[in-house]
């Protein structure tokens, strides 16, 4: 299970307790996750021996402070270098060649920043900056938004009766829009067929291609959500009317879609999808947190580091 959107309490003493809430319509339990920290994980960074430096990094404005301004110097000189080097992340910072290295260091300054435990911080730098695999994906037929050509590409893998996709749609739009020209986002099929509330998922899925084929996909798309759990070919025929569509032209596209759906799930099941949403950014799978702060992180990087 992901964890997603960051979320704050009420403020208690002076201090906004924030969590993470782990929200993923689940096919079947995953092995882990990034509450989790696997002895595997933790092995990949290099722990400092005898008292922490807590040399500022130079020209590193921080406003970290007291026990969180201990654990920052902690973790940059245990953590790897983000380039590959054998060396720390804090000598990664000053180090020109290393382009990820200050990204690196805001990275973890958010985090701590937003009081995410010690081992989830490095279960969530392990994942972006160590243990990084490359995936192929296959989106030639996905209705997406933006431009083919955009530097980076976020997929989503869903199911439009997953309140967890619903809520995550705002999060990605707004993504998209403080990002515009610079992203593209792609709509992958992933209905949990099976899963208690999920029976008609497929013919969610059948109609939003459906509509995309006919030019509707972003009406339909808001309107699943909206109309989410009356997916029923009978309703989704019925949302095709409300959006203008040709009847029988919706019901043929509806039909027509059938194997375009199997054919995204199984390529998320390739890739270990087990949960939506499940979002991929670019050749790679997203294992931050699932909020458009930490999205953002992740693009604003991958611009300049590329550029």
């Amino acid at each position: 299970m992901h964890y997603n959107e960051a979320v704050t309490r009420p403020r208690i003493a002076g201090i906004w307790v924030l969590i993470l809430l782990a929200a993923a319509c689940e096919k079947k339990t995953p092995k882990s996750d990034i509450g989790a920290v696997g002895a595997a994980d933790r092995a990949g960074s290099t722990q400092p021996a005898g008292p922490v430096d807590t040399t500022p990094l130079p020209g590193l404005e921080m406003k970290l402070e007291g026990d969180k301004a201990q654990l920052f110097y902690k973790l940059i000189g245990s953590f790897n270098s983000p380039c590959g080097a054998s060396t720390s992340l804090r000598k990664a910072f000053g180090d020109a060649s290393c382009k990820r290295g200050p990204f690196a260091v805001r990275y973890v300054i958010a985090l701590i920043d937003d009081e995410i435990p010690e081992d989830k911080v490095r279960e969530a730098y392990t994942k972006k900056y160590e243990n990084v695999q490359k995936v192929k994906l296959d989106i030639s037929k996905a209705p997406h938004y933006g431009n083919d050509d955009a530097p980076i590409k976020l997929i989503e893998f869903y199911d439009y009766a997953c309140p967890h996709c619903r809520d995550f749609k705002p999060i990605l739009e707004r993504v998209a829009t403080e990002h515009e020209g610079k992203t593209a986002e792609y709509f992958m099929q992933f209905p949990l067929e099976g899963v208690q509330g999920h029976a008609n998922s497929k013919s969610a899925a059948q109609a939003a291609l459906a509509a995309n084929a006919l030019g509707k996909f972003k009406d339909m798309h808001d309107m699943l959500f909206a109309k989410t759990p009356a997916h029923d070919h009978d309703s989704v025929v019925g949302y095709a009317k409300e959006l203008g569509l040709d009847a029988a032209k919706f019901e043929a596209a509806y039909q027509a879609a059938a194997p375009q759906v199997d054919s995204d799930r199984l390529q998320g099941e390739g890739l270990g999808v087990n949960s939506t949403p499940t979002l991929f950014f670019n050749d790679r799978k997203y294992e931050g947190i699932y909020s458009a702060k930490y999205i953002g992180m992740w693009i604003d990087e991958e611009l300049a580091v590329n550029r």
